[in-house]
């Protein structure tokens, strides 16, 4: 940790100092950054309010250029961990910055393409059409006479996003190992996670290839456009598409004044986004207003794909759960899908929880789909989540964000329109698809090739496991808190097992009984007493009662 600190020196006191003016004395104190008298006497300022705090870290990012500023928007989709108050404040952070000069754009196309700009384009405009942290992109005309939009990465971002990651990751370090809340929520975790997630940016092959993965889906689909990719001109720092002009989706007096329809663009947006989501599992992560345009016909344009959403079939079956088991108003399915998701531990006060979903499910329940917002539904989710602790895994997060952004356009173009009610089909799809008996056979079959392989390991996992135990170095170490309790439960299981057992043997005999009766033709008297009729009256109710406890455990 020190090498890197000696080898970025510079830039982590622009860091700190970014800190340090900001009024964040304290953190870095606590983080072992500053021995300074004055930052040691520092304390967190307690009149400071969530709001306040949340401005500050703003500006502090803001301040510190395009890898904290992608930090800052990360971080307000996680609401599940960052206070609603921080996260508005995070959510105004923008690319702010200016254009880098049009010499140094050529130096780049031209070392990339292999040619000067003359010989590869008939045309290419010297300014900028947008300009972003990461790159900007200028219009140029191709020998086949197609106008492109060319996106061209910043000159030596590569080796400075390089820089900010390595000292994040050190910051996380510090963070987990001086402050409680940074190990409950793996910071450096979530850095990690991050880096992946600015690396890919970086790449604009990766963005090229993810929007086409998109566009494939919707080829059939007239309502939906997604820019062609021009691969001969493309490289990982230059992505070039086709030029797309038309009116941005939040130009809403320019889109009724040349006689678009609001409702047919809204609900376009939404089925392609849930499309994306709920069906394909691939969808676009950030469909801010900037990456929307619409064509004549009331097309809706997707670009810039350098950020995309994952989520796995299970994933999709877990986030379908919630919404539909918070719709239904059912604490038990919401707290079942937690469960299972594996974000429930032994350290989650589980009476806590089911009082808060509790509250949350009144909220919904027996709500019109027509005034339910599902990405504020999701939120809600993740507010409760991080009141009890429960990390939301960070697929799920940008999901929120997702749709949350794309709700706020939906509704601006059509008040009417509701978003919960759109996703119905699609989440009845979801759950017809899971359950089709060719799709459970296959699971199955995976299953048990899984099963299958671990079979075949076992012998190994055997000889290993003796082999240590001859060798004296197999430690058992078994805690068990609430010893008496886990004992008597323990009690109850083999006292019912012996019951069941002991009724299986009865009911074996009195079918013996009846069977042997049955081939004689006699009735079976034992001492003038009908001893099949008794027998089958006692089993009766040695089977309802067995059931009635069952049922009464609540153990069904």
């Amino acid at each position: 940790m020190f090498g890197k600190r000696l080898k970025h020196a510079h830039r982590y006191q622009e860091i700190i100092n970014a800190f340090l003016k900001n009024g964040f004395g304290y953190f870095i104190y606590r983080l072992g950054l500053s021995e300074s008298k004055a930052a040691s006497n520092l304390q967190p300022d307690e009149n400071l309010n969530l709001r306040s705090i949340g401005e500050r870290l703003q500006t502090i990012l803001q301040s510190l250029g395009p890898t904290f500023i992608k930090l800052g928007q990360i971080a307000s989709t996680r609401r599940d961990f960052v206070p609603e108050e921080i996260v508005r404040e995070l959510e105004k952070l923008q690319d702010q910055v200016t254009p880098f000069p049009f010499d140094k754009v050529r130096k780049i196309v031209e070392a990339e393409l292999g040619d000067s700009l003359e010989n590869l384009f008939l045309e290419f405009q010297q300014k900028p059409l947008a300009t972003a942290s990461i790159g900007q992109v200028h219009a140029a005309r191709l020998p086949s006479q197609e106008v492109v939009a060319i996106k061209v990465q910043r000159p030596d971002i590569l080796p400075k996003v390089e820089t900010d990651l390595e000292i994040l990751d050190d910051l996380a370090r510090l963070m987990e190992a001086r402050i409680s809340w940074a190990r409950r929520y793996q910071i450096r975790k979530m850095i990690d996670e991050f880096a992946k997630s600015l690396r890919a940016e970086l790449d604009y092959n990766a963005e090229g290839r993810n929007g086409e993965r998109i566009a494939k889906k919707f080829i059939h689909d007239q309502g939906l456009k997604i820019p062609r990719i021009h691969w001969e001109y493309s490289t990982k720092r230059i992505l070039t598409m086709d030029f797309i002009q038309g009116i941005k989706i939040n130009h809403y007096k320019q889109l009724d004044e040349e006689g678009y329809d609001r409702r047919i663009i809204a609900e376009r947006l939404a089925n392609s986004l849930l499309q994306q989501i709920l069906i394909d599992g691939f969808y676009h992560g950030d469909p801010h207003p900037g990456n929307i345009i619409i064509l004549p016909g009331n097309v809706v344009t997707l670009m810039d794909f350098g950020m995309v959403g994952r989520l796995e079939d299970e994933m999709k079956y877990q986030f379908a759960s919630l919404v539909i088991n918070l719709k239904r108003g059912s604490t038990n399915g919401l707290i079942k899908t937690l469960s299972d998701m594996g974000l429930l531990t032994d350290e989650t006060n589980m009476a806590s929880l089911r009082g808060d979903i509790d509250e949350l499910r009144n909220k919904y329940y027996d709500i019109p789909l027509s005034q339910i917002s599902l990405g504020g539904a999701v939120n809600d989710l993740f507010t409760v989540a991080n009141r009890h602790h429960i990390q939301i895994p960070p697929e799920f997060t940008m999901l929120g964000k997702a749709l949350l952004t794309m709700e706020a356009i939906v509704e601006e173009l059509d008040p009417h329109f509701s978003i919960m009610k759109a996703a119905e089909p699609f989440g009845e799809r979801l759950f017809k698809e899971r359950y089709n008996p060719k799709n459970i056979a296959r699971n199955t079959w995976s299953q048990f090739i899984e099963s299958a392989e671990a079979i075949a390991e076992l012998p190994k996992d055997i000889r290993e496991v003796t082999g240590i135990i001859k060798k004296g170095k197999l430690r058992l170490d078994i805690n068990i808190p609430e010893l008496q309790v886990f004992l008597h439960k323990l009690d109850q299981i083999s006292n019912r097992l012996s019951f069941s057992i002991i009724l299986l043997a009865f009911s074996i005999i009195m079918v013996g009984l009846i069977i042997g009766s049955a081939i004689g033709g006699e009735t079976l008297l034992l001492w003038k007493i009908p001893v099949i009729e008794i027998g089958f009256v006692v089993a009766t109710l040695m089977f309802l009662l067995m059931l009635y406890t069952i049922f009464r455990s609540g153990k069904m």
